[in-house]
C-alpha cells in the first residue's frame, strides 16, 4: 500500500505518517525533536525616539527580544559589538535600532552597512525603507553595488544616510575613490558588518584587510566609527570579530527569540553491498525524500555541497514531480547564476510561486526567502555551524519544521549520522582567518598606497610597512618622496584583486548554443576539474559540453547537449617541503608544520551515467600544471612501523588513513572540505619515513593546517574510532575508502598502522 497517495493536512500529520513508514524509518539513525521556545523580552528602550517607537509598534513590535535590548545598550554605551544568535532570531534590529536612533538625533550622521552578498544588501534596504516610511522620516537608504545605475551613484555619495554595500564593492569602487565619498567618511558613525561568520578563510582574510584600509581612510577624514557586527553561532565569535575589525568587541549572545518545534532527522541510505560497504546513492535518497515533501505540498529547500549535485538533483526532481507541479516551480540556485536570475528565484520563493529550490550554500545566509517548512541536506554540509544555518532556513516564522540530513558514504557523513550526540552536544567550529598572509596583505598594501600615501612609522595591521614599501619600490609601483611613499602607476590595483581567492581571475563560461551569452563563472582552482575540454557543465538542469577552454584568456566555450552522463576529473599532486616552522615528537610519531610547494595537474576525467552513477568512459585532460606555495601540517610514522610492511602494504595503509582524515578534518575547521587537501607519501623526501601531509588549498595558507597540527591527537583518536566502528569487512567509502583503492587488506593495514601509535600519539 502506498501511503503517499493522499495528502496530510499539516506537516505534523505527515511526520506522523512518516513514522509508520518502515521503508523510510529503517534508514533513520536518529530523530531529534527540539521543543518550541517562547520569547524572552525586554521593554523598548526608554531613550528611543518617539517616531521610531511608533514605527516599531506599527510593525507589531511592542518590546524587544533580550539580545536586541542588550545590543542596543552596548552600542549606545559606545562599544564595538558582535551579536551572536541563530538564524531568524531578529539580529537585523540589533543594528538597525541604534543606527536609526542616531540618525534621528543627528541628520548629518552616516552609516555604512556591509553584507557578504548583493541579495542580503537588497533585503536590508527594503527593511530599512519600510521603517523610514513608517516614521515619515527623511532617511535615505541606498544599495551601492555593481547593479546601481551610474546616474544614481552621485546622489548616493552626496546624500545617502545609510549606504548598503558588499565587501567587493567597498574594496574596488568605494575605497579607491574615497575623495568622492567625503560626506560619508567625514560623518560615518556606525559600520555594520552582518554575517560575520561568512568572513572566514581566504575571503575573511581579504575582508580584514579591506577593513584596515577603511579605518585608515576614516582616520584621514577625522572620523572614528563604531562597529556593530552580527553572526550566526560559531565557537569563537568574539575572537573572530576582533581579528576581523582589529578592535576589542563586546559579545551579545543571550538569545531571546522564540523558536518553533523543529524535527532533525538523520537518514543513512541503505547498504546495497555489505561486503564492500556500499550504500545507495545519497543523491537518489535525497531525491526520494524531497519529492515526497514536494508532492505533499510542503515548500522545501534542498541543499547540496557542489554545483554538480545541485544540477543533478534539480534535473531528477523536475522529472519526478512533473505530474504534480509545473517544472518551473522547482528551481536551482547557486553562485554561478547571474544576479537577475537569482533575484527572480528569491521573489518566487517569497511569493510561494516556487515550491522547491535546490541550492548550494549560496542560500545559507539570512536572505528572506519566505516561509519554508522543510529542509533536505544532501550530505553533511561539513560543519556544525553550516548545518544549523541551512536547517534554519526552514521554520523561520516560528511554525514546526523538519530537516533531513541525508548521509553520503564519506567518513565524515557516516561519523555524524552514527554519532548524533557529537553533533547535538558539541559547540560549532571556530572561524579562522589569517589577515597577515603575506600574499593577501601585500595586495591590500598596494591598494592602500593608491588610496593614501604611506609615511615612515605607519603600520598596516600590526606590521610596519617599511619592508613592504621597499619591496613595492623594487616592483616600481611606489616611489619615495621625503618620508612618504606614493603610488606611481596609472591603474588602480583593486581592479585586479579578487577577495574570493588568493589566486586571481575567475574563468567565464560562454554559451555558444545560439549566439554567445555569459552563463556563469568558475574560480581558477576549480577550472581544471570542472571546465576542461569535453567536461559536462550543468546549469539550471541543462547540460552543456565544454568545446574549448581558452586557458590564457580565462574563457570556456560551451554548447548545449543532451547526454545521459556527467563528468568528474582526477587531480595528480606532488608536494615538497620548503621550511619546517614547528615540530613535536610524540613517541615514535613525529608531527610537523611549515611551508610547502604543491604542484597539481588534472590528468583524466570519468564519464558517470546519470541516475545509476556507473562509470561509462574516460578521457585525458591536457592543461598546464598549477603551482601553489602554502602552509602544511604533516606527521611521519617511525622506521619501525615503516619496516613492518611491504611498500605496497604501506601505500594502502597510508591511503586508507588519508581517506579517513581528510573527511573528518572539517570537524575541527569551519571550512569547505575542498579547502584542505591531503597527500600520503610512502617515503617522504624530508623525513624518509611514511608521511601524511595536509595542506591549505590557498597560496600562503589561511590557518587550517596549523589548527589541525594543534588538534592532532584528537584527530588521530577519532580516525581510529571511525575505522574500528565501521561495519564493513575490508574497507568501504565510509571509512578507509573502497576496496578498488585500498585493496582487500586496506582496512586491516590502516588499523595496524593507527594502532601502532597507541599510547604514543
Amino acid at each position: 500500500m502506498n501511503r503517499w497517495t493522499g495528502r496530510a493536512e499539516t506537516l505534523e500529520d505527515w511526520l506522523g505518517e512518516l513514522k509508520a513508514n518502515e521503508e523510510v524509518m529503517d534508514n533513520v539513525t536518529h530523530w531529534r525533536t527540539l521543543p518550541p521556545r517562547t520569547a524572552a523580552t525586554t521593554p523598548l528602550p526608554a531613550d528611543l525616539h518617539e517616531e521610531l517607537r511608533q514605527a516599531l509598534v506599527a510593525k507589531g513590535i511592542g518590546e524587544l527580544y533580550t539580545h536586541q535590548g542588550d545590543a542596543y545598550r552596548e552600542v549606545r554605551s559606545g562599544r564595538h559589538v558582535v551579536t551572536v544568535t541563530p538564524t531568524a532570531s531578529g539580529k537585523t534590529l540589533c543594528y538597525n535600532l541604534p543606527v536609526l536612533q542616531s540618525l534621528l538625533e543627528n541628520g548629518e550622521g552616516r552609516a555604512l552597512y556591509m553584507f557578504p552578498t548583493k541579495a542580503l544588501a537588497q533585503d536590508q534596504v527594503a527593511e530599512l525603507q519600510q521603517l523610514a516610511d513608517l516614521m515619515d522620516a527623511v532617511i535615505k537608504t541606498h544599495t551601492y553595488d555593481g547593479d546601481t545605475p551610474p546616474n544614481v551613484r552621485t546622489a548616493i555619495r552626496n546624500a545617502g544616510h545609510i549606504v548598503v554595500t558588499n565587501p567587493d564593492m567597498l574594496h574596488s569602487a568605494i575605497l579607491p575613490h574615497h575623495t568622492k565619498w567625503v560626506k560619508l567618511f567625514e560623518n560615518v558613525k556606525y559600520i555594520v558588518i552582518d554575517e560575520v561568520h561568512a568572513y572566514r578563510g581566504v575571503f575573511g582574510s581579504h575582508v580584514a584587510n579591506v577593513i584596515r584600509r577603511l579605518k585608515r581612510i576614516c582616520r584621514f577624514y577625522g572620523s572614528s566609527p563604531q562597529f556593530i557586527c552580527a553572526s550566526a553561532t560559531i565557537d569563537n565569535p568574539k575572537e573572530h570579530a576582533e581579528r576581523l575589525i582589529g578592535e576589542s568587541v563586546s559579545l551579545v549572545d543571550r538569545n531571546g527569540a522564540p523558536v518553533g518545534e523543529k524535527h532533525i532527522i538523520f537518514y543513512n541510505p541503505p547498504v546495497v553491498n555489505k561486503q564492500l560497504g556500499i550504500r545507495r546513492s545519497s543523491v537518489l535518497e535525497t531525491r526520494k525524500l524531497a519529492a515526497m515533501l514536494l508532492k505533499q505540498g510542503v515548500q522545501t529547500i534542498v541543499f547540496a555541497r557542489s554545483r554538480v549535485r545541485v544540477e543533478l538533483l534539480l534535473t531528477y526532481l523536475q522529472d519526478m514531480i512533473r505530474d504534480k507541479l509545473d517544472q518551473r516551480s522547482i528551481r536551482g540556485y547557486r553562485g554561478g547564476y547571474l544576479p537577475k536570475l537569482r533575484r527572480e528565484i528569491e521573489r518566487g520563493l517569497r511569493s510561494g510561486e516556487i515550491r522547491g529550490v535546490v541550492s548550494t550554500n549560496a542560500l545559507e545566509l539570512g536572505i528572506d526567502i519566505g516561509q519554508l517548512q522543510a529542509c533536505v541536506l544532501n550530505g553533511y554540509p561539513g560543519t556544525i555551524a553550516s548545518t544549523w544555518q541551512q536547517s534554519g532556513r526552514a521554520g523561520r516564522r516560528q511554525e514546526s519544521s523538519v530537516t533531513f540530513i541525508v548521509a553520503s558514504s564519506n567518513p565524515l557523513d557516516q561519523y555524524i549520522v552514527q554519532n548524533p550526540d557529537f553533533f547535538f552536544n558539541r559547540p560549532p567550529e571556530r572561524a579562522l582567518i589569517h589577515p597577515d598572509n603575506l600574499l593577501i596583505q601585500i595586495d591590500h598594501v598596494k591598494c592602500a598606497a593608491y588610496e593614501l600615501p604611506f609615511q615612515r612609522g605607519d603600520t598596516f595591521g600590526s606590521e610596519s610597512v617599511e619592508d613592504m614599501m621597499e619591496f613595492l619600490m623594487e616592483e616600481k609601483v611606489v616611489h619615495k618622496a621625503g618620508e612618504r611613499w606614493h603610488w606611481m602607476q596609472q591603474s588602480f590595483p583593486a581592479h585586479n584583486i579578487s577577495l574570493r581567492t588568493a589566486a586571481q581571475e575567475n574563468f567565464v563560461i560562454i554559451d555558444m548554443t545560439s549566439g554567445s551569452r555569459v552563463l556563469g563563472e568558475v574560480d581558477r582552482f576549480s577550472a581544471p576539474t570542472l571546465i576542461h575540454e569535453e567536461a559536462i557543465y550543468i546549469h539550471e538542469g541543462v547540460q552543456y559540453q565544454v568545446e574549448k577552454l581558452d586557458y590564457d584568456e580565462k574563457k570556456a566555450y560551451v554548447r548545449q547537449v543532451d547526454v545521459d552522463y556527467y563528468t568528474d576529473a582526477n587531480l595528480a599532486v606532488e608536494l615538497k617541503v620548503l621550511h619546517v616552522d614547528q615540530e613535536k615528537q610524540s613517541g615514535a610519531l613525529l608531527r610537523q608544520y611549515g611551508e610547502v610547494t604543491v604542484n597539481a595537474k588534472a590528468t583524466i576525467f570519468k564519464k558517470i551515467r546519470l541516475r545509476t552513477h556507473e562509470n561509462v568512459g574516460s578521457g585525458p585532460i591536457h592543461l598546464p600544471e598549477e603551482e601553489l606555495h602554502t602552509s602544511s601540517y604533516w606527521f611521519s610514522f617511525s622506521d619501525e612501523e615503516a619496516g613492518s610492511m611491504s611498500r605496497n602494504e604501506m601505500q594502502f595503509a597510508l591511503l586508507g588513513i588519508a581517506n579517513v582524515l581528510v573527511h573528518i578534518a572539517p570537524l575541527y575547521l569551519m571550512c569547505d572540505p575542498f579547502d584542505i587537501r591531503v597527500v600520503p607519501q610512502v617515503k617522504a623526501i624530508l623525513t624518509e619515513r611514511p608521511t601524511i601531509y595536509f595542506y591549505d588549498r590557498y597560496p600562503g595558507g589561511i590557518g587550517l593546517s596549523e589548527r589541525l597540527y594543534q588538534v592532532h591527537d584528537e584527530l588521530m583518536e577519532r580516525a581510529k574510532g571511525l575505522v574500528r566502528g565501521c561495519g564493513c569487512v575490508s574497507g568501504c567509502p565510509a571509512c578507509v575508502g573502497p576496496i578498488e583503492e585500498v585493496g582487500l587488506t586496506g582496512k586491516q593495514l590502516a588499523l595496524r598502522l593507527l594502532d601502532g601509535t597507541e599510547g604514543r600519539v
